[in-house]
């Protein structure tokens, strides 16, 4: 796959990939979204990573850290968010005119909240938003199974 203006790495915290359950086939995840970055890299085109901040992700602690498989180097650009939506107070709109960004790429956590919030809110905004198939994952839930939603969505 081609890549898009910049490439956005959502939620992918020690908290959210090792919760009560390990987020569905976080190995190829991992390895898929790793992928995408070196992509990213090769071209010399920036990489942002979302940090969700909360009671249980609490900001320089174990579990809000960036999952350590992950390739998250210095020049990245890194956003902290309170709400499923990455934009909302944050200054990820900045950073985007900044570059002037068009053309989103997403991957990342939960599929059906953060990533569904943010990915939205972006094509409210204007941005042409892609996904590469497995590069993003969830947990169960009572009504459907991580698989399940991935798939639905």
């Amino acid at each position: 796959m081609n890549t898009c203006d910049i490439l956005i790495v959502i939620d992918l915290q020690n908290g959210v990939c090792y919760s009560e359950e390990h987020l569905f086939d976080l190995k190829n995840l991992l390895t898929k979204v790793n992928k995408r970055i070196s992509s990213y890299r090769k071209l010399n085109k920036p990489i942002i990573f979302v940090q969700h901040c909360d009671d249980d992700l609490v900001p320089e602690k174990e579990l809000w850290a960036i999952h350590s498989d992950l390739d998250v180097q210095e020049q990245d650009f890194f956003i902290r968010k309170t709400h499923a939506n990455s934009f909302f107070k944050t200054n990820l709109i900045e950073i985007l005119d900044q570059l002037s960004v068009q053309r989103i790429e997403f991957c990342g956590a939960q599929t059906e909240y953060c990533m569904d919030a943010t990915i939205k809110f972006a094509h409210g905004l204007g941005y042409e938003n892609f996904m590469v198939q497995k590069a993003t994952s969830t947990l169960n839930n009572p009504f459907m199974s991580a698989k399940e939603t991935i798939d639905f969505l």
